[in-house]
C-alpha cells in the first residue's frame, strides 16, 4: 500500500487529513487539559497565571475554530476511506455517531467560549494579532449559563475523545486492523 498520498484514497488517509487530525488531536487535548487546570486555579492570588491562561486558552480556541472548519472543508470535498473488511453494521454506525459528535462538538465548544466571553464583556484575543469581534451583548445572566454549557461540553468532548481513542487502539491491538494505520503517517 505505501506511504499516504496527498489527499484521501480508497484505502487510507491522504497526508492533509492525516496532518490536520493528528495537529488537532494535540490542540484539542491541550485546550481540554488547559480548562480545566485554569478553572480549577483560585481567583487570589493566582489572578495573573490563571489571567494568562484563560487568554491563551481563547486563543488557542480561536485557531481550533479555524482549524475544524478547513478540516470539515476537507472531509466534506475528500472521499473517506472505507471500513475496513468485517466491520459490523452496528461498529459502523457508532463509528459514524462518534465523528458526528466529535465535528459537532469542535465547532461548539470554541462557539460557546467565544459567545461566553461576549456575554461577559471579555475580549477574545487571538494572541496579539486582534480581538475576535462580540458575538452578543454583555448579558450577565447568559454569561453565567455559557460558563456551564462551555464546561460540560468540555466534559462531554473529553469523554467523546476518550470514546474515539479507546475503539482506535482496541482496532489496533485487539482485532489487527488497519483502522488506526489508515490515520498513521508513516504506517
Amino acid at each position: 500500500m505505501g506511504g499516504p498520498a496527498l489527499a484521501n484514497t480508497e484505502h487510507r488517509y491522504g497526508w492533509i487529513a492525516i496532518v490536520l487530525h493528528w495537529s488537532m488531536a494535540a490542540l484539542l487535548l491541550g485546550l481540554v487539559v488547559l480548562g480545566i487546570y485554569m478553572v480549577r486555579l483560585p481567583d487570589v492570588g493566582y489572578d495573573r497565571e490563571k489571567i494568562t491562561l484563560i487568554l491563551a486558552h481563547k486563543a488557542l480556541g480561536m485557531i481550533a475554530l479555524a482549524a475544524v472548519v478547513a478540516r470539515l472543508a476537507w472531509r466534506l470535498t475528500n472521499a473517506l476511506p472505507r471500513f475496513v473488511d468485517g466491520l459490523a453494521e452496528w461498529e459502523q454506525v457508532s463509528a459514524l455517531f462518534v465523528h458526528m459528535w466529535l465535528y459537532a462538538l469542535m465547532f461548539a465548544l470554541p462557539v460557546t467560549g467565544w459567545l461566553m466571553s461576549s456575554a461577559g464583556g471579555y475580549p477574545t484575543p487571538v494572541f496579539s494579532w486582534f480581538n475576535a469581534p462580540d458575538l452578543i451583548a454583555v448579558n450577565e445572566h447568559l454569561f453565567q449559563a455559557l460558563i456551564d454549557v462551555h464546561r460540560w461540553l468540555g466534559y462531554a468532548f473529553a469523554a467523546i475523545i476518550a470514546l474515539h481513542s479507546a475503539a482506535a487502539l482496541r482496532h489496533h491491538v485487539a482485532l489487527k486492523d488497519d483502522t488506526l494505520r489508515k490515520m498513521l503517517p508513516g504506517a
